[in-house]
């Protein structure tokens, strides 16, 4: 019960701490004219690729944290509900 609650903030944060770290980049990438600077072709084509790449890795491991979060609400939810018991008569 408590892994998942943890798994789950572990997973939201590393996600939202790539996507900020890739925006970051890219935003003191630009110049002041807003045009991003690169050395050459290949680097300006690799990063991007992956930069992408990360972003949806970093998408994924949101909605995994998430959904991590959601099962330990639902387990909490259901632990503290009372069991309630039916007899049946024979």
């Amino acid at each position: 019960m408590v892994a998942s609650l943890v798994i789950g903030i572990i997973f939201l944060v590393a996600g939202l701490g790539l996507r900020y770290w890739i925006n970051r980049r890219k935003f003191y990438r630009r110049s002041p004219m807003g045009a991003e600077g690169f050395s050459s072709y290949e680097s300006s084509v690799f990063i991007k690729l992956i930069e992408r790449v990360g972003k949806w890795i970093a998408y994924a491991l949101i909605i995994f944290g998430l959904l991590s979060l959601w099962v330990y609400s639902r387990e909490k939810k259901e632990k503290q509900q009372p069991e309630v018991k039916t007899e049946q008569s024979l």
